[in-house]
């Protein structure tokens, strides 16, 4: 079939309205985003740190985005499950993650992970912080941080330990403290830190070194018996324990934090809005109380500051881990 040159002008400039079209169709979505809820993912059990951070966070954003802010937990593989869920979803701003130093910790951990950190996640805004604190049943014949150690070394090997799974902050940070204090318990790893919770008040375990806010409610009940907090300074929420460093491991600091992150490709000006939002929110006196409340810092930042973060944490955790000779997944 012949075509005139009226037909492929005609041809031509369809294409180009197509491509137009097609170009301008990100910015409008970003321009009314959000228009439907928006799916916050938590790759832990309910009850641990990330959900607790996802949920103080969802509501207040929710309300400034005039959207509901599902928060979706997805645990397993040490927060691995729920990661790659939002590294592959539609980089259309409605499939977020809340991660925390397991995203810089698997980094380290695995010679193959399913994502890459660094390549396919936008950081949004760091959104909060906190110390872990060691914690035991109140069945264990130790009363302080100094006789577990001392009940520890008198019995190697016999002891356990939780975690929220292999290569989890609840992990590494009690490897570190028994690298520095020369005494080897089990390790037992769980889907999160409500499972480790779980276990521990059923006397499954012997000790954990939990997210503060989880644990909290616990020890104030005296169904846990906390031994010291990872912070450079006693907490506020519970001044009358002591910390790691000052109970006999000098130098010994630790916490936890968490971030806000889209899969990489959501246009610009929705990574702009959500941090406008999140830093807002975070900012609020009354969200502000409730992390505070918690024994969570709330720590709200700028894309850029959160991308360097996630980087020199990734770096930093690689040398721990090759340091401790963790061997690889």
């Amino acid at each position: 079939m012949v075509h005139s040159p009226l037909t492929a002008h005609y041809s031509r400039a369809l294409l180009c309205a197509a491509a137009l079209l097609a170009a301008l169709a990100p910015a409008a979505g970003a321009q009314n985003y959000p228009v439907r809820p928006i799916r916050l993912v938590a790759p832990f059990a309910p009850g641990g740190g990330t959900d607790i951070s996802a949920r103080l966070l969802a509501e207040p954003l929710g309300r400034a985005l005039n959207q509901t802010v599902v928060v979706d937990n997805r645990p397993g593989a040490g927060s691995i499950v729920g990661t790659e869920i939002v590294a592959k979803s539609n980089p259309d701003g409605y499939t977020l993650l809340l991660g925390n130093i397991s995203m810089a910790f698997n980094a380290a951990l695995y010679k193959k992970l399913p994502y890459d950190t660094l390549r396919d996640f936008l950081p949004i805004s760091l959104v909060s912080d906190q110390p872990n604190i060691l914690v035991a049943h109140p069945s264990l014949a130790a009363k302080s941080f100094k006789e577990f150690i001392a009940l520890a070394r008198s019995q190697p090997g016999k002891l356990t330990y939780g975690s929220a799974g292999l290569g989890s902050g609840t992990h590494l940070a009690m490897e570190m403290l028994l690298m520095s204090q020369h005494i080897d318990l089990v390790h037992v790893p769980y889907k999160g830190t409500g499972p480790t919770l779980t276990a521990l008040l059923g006397n499954q375990i012997s000790v954990f070194f939990s997210t503060f806010a989880s644990a909290l409610p616990h020890v104030k009940a005296e169904r846990l018996r906390a031994f010291a907090v990872t912070s450079a300074k006693r907490t506020t929420a519970l001044p009358q324990v002591p910390t790691v460093a000052e109970s006999g491991v000098p130098g010994y600091e630790y916490s936890t934090w968490y971030g806000l992150l889209s899969p990489a490709g959501v246009p610009g000006a929705i990574v702009s809005r959500l941090n406008k939002e999140t830093v807002t929110a975070l900012n609020n006196p009354e969200v502000r109380q409730r992390y505070l409340s918690q024994g969570v810092d709330p720590i709200p930042s700028t894309p850029a500051h959160y991308a360097a973060y996630l980087k020199s944490e990734t770096a930093k955790w690689t040398k721990v881990v090759r340091t401790a000779k963790i061997p690889l997944q």
